[in-house]
């Protein structure tokens, strides 16, 4: 194999904490990029994808480990590579050769030789006839056409995308997917690999030469394997459809090592004779620790419910890529909610499948208000944060509580990003399930009553009838 473009050695990323240690949000990674490849990253939603992609262009730094360009480290170089973003971000106030022109104009490229070179990368990406137009005129197929250009025109080496399509409707995004396609196999774009951060599976295995699949808490690759199918690839072939199920079944079963029938591996990096600078693994003073605590999935207890009662109606069980493509929702949609499933204990992932539980059936067939007591059980039972939260309710004299308190204690555990979603998504369920009322202009958190003790026995004795 050529020597890679790029080569992250041993890299790892974490953040400070108040309390002096450091939460660790990418694991010690080892990855290259090879020149003639597409390479795919999947994971889950909040899994470290967009941290590593950023480290990978030289826009985030690792808090230890090697970024390698070419075998040589960049020190505080940029790299030759360009990015495509999930928003269109173009200036609004440009028009659409003005906003392809523009990072050659921050390079101090001569003003003729800028225009000649984004003129030719609007005709490659087809929008030529669409110079003069601003944002506000396209649609959103053709804003990322723009965006698509802006990267080209600057001929990076590298091409990295971070979810591209994941704005578009279906339609435009699987048309945009095979234009890159085209362009990259016919060798009309000025670029030696493509780096796509994506949450679809499909689009992954449609796309790619090679896909790895993160794991998070923190980020660390799970699983990482070339394709061997050639393009055009048929979504029915039965080597597409076994690759898909075989990385559904990756992402939705963490603590399950699965091996991929006849799949070609790739080789782990092997580190250079006398290792790598000494500045590149110099130890944190602060002690790293990586999130233990419970991760909630970002999952509405109205998808909860949508689910649970989807599998009732066909018979219990079904299979994941069946059931996304049916529904029409990327894996990045869909697992939350499956996740949510499996923790509350009403439904349990196996091979590829999804199973309901007795209590997910007594759920799915239960009354409104039967729903709620059912989802409080299930709650107080698996859920570490709303346990806690109805504890100390109970043992308060005004049964009430500041939200901050809780705010601290996830600090304590996950990224400041982090946080916010998962106070957010305990308050949706505690609240649903009448664990305790949340008065947004107060920052209170306050007990609620429980329901009585015959509403209780019911919804067990529902439970154990399924």
């Amino acid at each position: 194999m050529s020597e890679p473009i790029i080569e992250a050695v041993a890299v790892e990323k974490s953040y400070p904490q108040t309390d002096g240690t450091r939460i660790q949000v990418v694991g010690t990674t080892n990855l290259a990029i090879e020149s003639g490849k597409i390479i795919a990253l999947l994971g889950p939603s909040g899994c470290g994808k967009s941290t590593l992609l950023r480290i990978l262009t030289g826009l985030s730094q690792p808090s230890s480990g090697n970024l390698l360009w070419h075998g040589k480290p960049l020190n505080g170089q940029t790299p030759n590579v360009a990015i495509v973003f999930q928003s269109f971000a173009l200036f609004p106030w440009l028009t659409v050769i003005q906003n392809v022109e523009a990072p050659l104009e921050a390079k101090g490229v001569p003003e003729v030789e800028r225009r000649k070179r984004a003129l030719k990368a609007l005709d490659t990406v087809g929008l030529d006839g669409f110079e003069t137009a601003y944002p506000k005129e396209l649609s959103g197929g053709m804003k990322q056409r723009v965006g698509f250009a802006r990267a080209l025109v600057v001929e990076p080496e590298v091409l990295f995308m971070d979810e591209p399509f994941s704005a578009l409707d279906v339609l435009t995004a699987e048309n945009l997917r095979n234009e890159l396609l085209e362009l990259w196999l016919t060798k009309k774009m000025p670029t030696s690999a493509i780096f796509i951060v994506t949450h679809n599976i499909e689009e992954a295995v449609m796309l790619a030469d090679r896909v790895m699949v993160l794991g998070r808490n923190p980020a660390r690759v799970r699983s990482d394997f070339n394709i061997r199918l050639k393009h055009p690839r048929d979504r029915k072939s039965p080597r597409f459809v076994e690759l898909v199920d075989y990385v559904y079944k990756v992402m939705t079963e963490p603590d399950t090592e699965h091996t991929l029938p006849d799949a070609e591996t790739t080789a782990e990096i092997i580190l250079p004779p006398g290792g790598l600078t000494k500045d590149a693994f110099k130890k944190q003073e602060a002690p790293i620790r990586t999130a233990r605590y419970q991760m909630l999935p970002h999952a509405r207890v109205g998808g909860i419910a949508g689910l649970l009662e989807l599998l009732r109606d066909r018979g219990g069980r079904e299979d994941l890529f069946r059931l996304s493509e049916e529904l029409v929702m990327d894996v990045e949609d869909l697992l939350p909610i499956l996740e949510a499933c499996v923790l509350l204990g009403f439904a349990l992932l196996k091979e590829g499948d999804v199973q309901i539980t007795p209590q997910g059936m007594a759920f799915a067939d239960a009354d409104i208000q039967r729903r709620k007591v059912l989802f409080r059980q299930a709650s107080l039972e698996h859920v570490t944060i709303l346990k806690q939260i109805d504890s100390i309710l109970k043992r308060k004299a005004d049964h009430s509580i500041n939200d901050e308190f809780f705010h601290d204690i996830l600090d304590e555990h996950f990224a400041e990003d982090e946080v916010q979603r998962q106070f957010e998504t305990a308050m949706n369920w505690g609240r649903y399930a009448e664990i305790f009322d949340y008065d947004r202009e107060k920052n209170l958190l306050i007990q609620t009553e429980p329901p009585a003790a015959s509403e209780i026995q019911a919804a067990g004795d529902a439970g154990a009838k399924s």
